[in-house]
C-alpha cells in the first residue's frame, strides 16, 4: 500500500511539472501575446511545409524500401495511419477540454513530426513510425479547436477559411522547394531542412502560442473525467440513420470520398513510378492542381452556388470526380495527366458545397452533430481508402522493376508492364469512378431546401462547457476545403 502510495505522489508531481512547463503559475498563459488564429496559422504552416518538402525524397524512399509490393505497403502504411486518426481524434478533443489546447498542439505536432529525421536513419523505421503517428496526426482537430476558442461565431467561418488557405499554401509550395533542393544538394539536406523545421515548429508552441482555453473553462484537476460519448469515434456514425437527409449525405460522403483518400496516398507514387513524371514534374502538378484548386472552391464555387444552386453544385463536382478519375484510370502520357489534374481542381467543390447545404439545413445548435457525423465519415475513409487502392494496385500487379524512374531518358509511359495495367493503366481509380457514380446517384435524391427536417429531435447536443469547443469546430466547413492534401506524409 504504501508503495502505491508513493506512486501515485511520483505521478502527481510529474503531471503537476508538465502542467507548469505549459501554463504559469498563476493560470496565465505563456505566449507571445493574446491567443489569436495568427498563432495557428504558423503552427499549420510549419508542420505541412516540412512534409511537403519531402514529397519527392519519400517517394523515392518509398519504392526502394518496398520495391516489389510498393502501392500495397504504401496503401498499408497510409491506411493504419488513417484508422489510427480517427480512432483517436475524438478522444484527443476531449482530453484537450480538460488540459487545454497549447499542451496537445505540442503533443500531435512532435509525434506527427517525429518519422521525419527517420528517413535517412532507418526507412523501415521510418514507415512503421508513420503508421503509428496515426493516433497524433490530428493537428486540424486541435487547431479548429484552439480557433474556436478565441473567435465568436460569426468570425469564425473567415477563421477557418484561413487556416485552410494556410494549409494550401504550405503544400503548393514546399513539394517543388524540396524537389529542386534534393535534385540540387541530394535528398540529406532536403531532410535535415525538413527536420529543422518540425523543430522550429515545436519550439514556436513551446515559447510562442499562449492557452487558448480559459482556466475558468478547465476543470480543477487534471485527472478530472472526460466525456467518454464524445471521445466515442462511432458516435457519431450511430447518428447517421436517425433522419433521411442525414443518411442520404452521408452516404454521398463515403462514396465519394473513398477513393478520394486512396487517391491522395497513393497518386503522386503513380505519377512518378507507372506514368514516369520526374520528381520535378510531379513538385509543378502538385504546385498548379492545388492554385486551380483553390481558385474553384473560392471563386468558381461562389458562382455556381448563386448561378444553379447548392444540389447542382454537388452534383457538378461528383461529374467532374466521375471525369477525371476515369481519366486518371485509361491515361498513360503526361498530357492526359495534365488535363485530368485540371477537372480534379474543379471536382474539389464537392465537400464545400455538402457543408454549405447541411449548414443552411441545420438547426444552429446542431451544426456540429450533423458536421461530426460528415467528419467522421471521412475520418474512415482517410482509413479505409488508401489500404484500398494498395490492394487493388497489388491484384493487378501495377508494379515496376525499375527504381530510378525519374532517370533521364526514361519513357513517358509504364515500363514492363503487365497485360492487365497495359489495358487499364490505374485499375483503382476506374474503381473509384464507379464509387462516385453511385454517390451521384444517391445525391440525386438529397432534398434542396428540408426545412425542419434536418432537425431531429432524436439529436442530442453533446456539449457542456468547455467540450463544445473541441468537436463542433471539426465538422466546419473548413474540413471540407482542404484543396489538394490531407493531413498525411504524401
Amino acid at each position: 500500500m504504501t508503495g502505491e502510495k508513493k506512486k501515485k505522489k511520483r505521478l502527481n508531481r510529474s503531471i503537476l511539472l508538465a502542467k507548469k512547463i505549459i501554463i504559469k503559475d498563476g493560470g496565465s498563459p505563456q505566449g507571445i501575446g493574446e491567443p489569436s488564429v495568427y498563432h495557428a496559422v504558423v503552427v499549420i504552416f510549419l508542420e505541412f511545409f516540412a512534409w511537403g518538402l519531402l514529397t519527392t525524397p519519400m517517394l523515392t524512399v518509398l519504392h526502394q524500401t518496398f520495391p516489389q509490393h510498393t502501392f500495397l505497403m504504401n496503401g498499408l502504411i497510409h491506411g493504419v495511419k488513417g484508422l489510427l486518426s480517427f480512432l483517436s481524434a475524438p478522444l484527443i478533443g476531449a482530453l484537450s477540454d480538460v488540459w487545454g489546447r497549447k499542451s496537445f498542439l505540442l503533443l500531435t505536432v512532435f509525434f506527427t513530426c517525429a518519422p521525419i529525421p527517420l528517413m535517412k536513419i532507418s526507412p523501415w523505421w521510418y514507415f512503421a513510425v508513420i503508421s503509428v503517428s496515426g493516433v497524433f496526426a490530428v493537428t486540424f482537430s486541435v487547431i479548429f479547436a484552439y480557433v474556436a476558442d478565441i473567435t465568436q461565431e460569426h468570425e469564425r467561418s473567415t477563421a477557418y477559411g484561413l487556416v485552410s488557405a494556410t494549409f494550401a499554401a504550405s503544400l503548393v509550395t514546399s513539394p517543388a522547394i524540396g524537389a529542386y533542393l534534393s535534385e540540387a544538394y541530394g535528398d540529406t539536406l532536403v531532410v535535415i531542412l525538413a527536420t529543422a523545421i518540425a523543430l522550429l515548429d515545436i519550439c514556436f508552441i513551446l515559447v510562442a502560442v499562449p492557452e487558448s482555453l480559459p482556466e475558468k473553462m478547465r476543470p480543477a484537476s487534471w485527472g478530472a473525467p472526460i466525456s467518454w460519448e464524445q471521445a466515442d469515434p462511432f458516435a457519431s456514425l450511430r447518428k447517421v440513420g436517425q433522419d433521411s437527409t442525414v443518411l442520404l449525405i452521408c452516404i454521398t460522403v463515403f462514396l465519394s470520398y473513398l477513393p478520394e483518400a486512396g487517391q491522395y496516398s497513393s497518386f503522386f507514387l503513380y505519377l512518378k513510378q507507372v506514368i514516369r513524371f520526374s520528381s520535378e514534374t510531379v513538385a509543378a502538378f502538385i504546385a498548379v492542381v492545388g492554385i486551380l484548386s483553390i481558385l474553384a472552391q473560392t471563386l468558381v464555387l461562389g458562382i455556381l452556388m448563386r448561378s444553379i444552386g447548392n444540389k447542382n453544385s454537388i452534383l457538378l463536382g461528383l461529374g467532374f470526380q466521375i471525369l477525371q478519375l476515369a481519366w486518371y484510370g485509361f491515361g498513360s502520357q503526361h498530357w492526359m495527366m495534365w488535363a485530368a489534374g485540371a477537372v480534379a481542381a474543379m471536382s474539389s467543390i464537392t465537400f464545400p458545397a455538402i457543408s454549405a447545404i447541411v449548414s443552411r439545413n441545420a438547426d444552429p445548435d446542431q451544426q456540429g452533430v450533423v458536421q461530426g457525423m460528415i467528419t467522421g465519415i471521412r475520418g474512415l475513409c482517410n482509413g479505409l481508402g488508401p489500404a484500398l487502392y494498395g490492394f487493388v494496385f497489388y491484384l493487378f500487379h501495377v508494379e515496376l522493376s525499375d527504381t530510378d524512374p525519374s532517370e533521364k531518358g526514361a519513357k513517358s509511359n509504364m515500363a514492363n508492364p503487365t497485360d492487365e495495367s497495359a489495358i487499364i493503366p490505374g485499375p483503382p481509380f476506374l474503381f473509384g469512378a464507379c464509387s462516385v457514380l453511385l454517390s451521384l446517384l444517391v445525391a440525386l435524391f438529397i432534398p434542396e431546401h428540408t426545412g425542419p427536417g434536418m432537425r431531429p429531435g432524436a439529436y442530442k447536443k453533446h456539449s457542456n462547457g468547455a467540450q463544445s469547443h473541441s468537436h463542433s469546430p471539426q465538422g466546419s466547413g473548413a474540413e471540407g476545403k482542404e484543396p489538394l492534401l490531407e493531413d498525411s506524409s504524401v
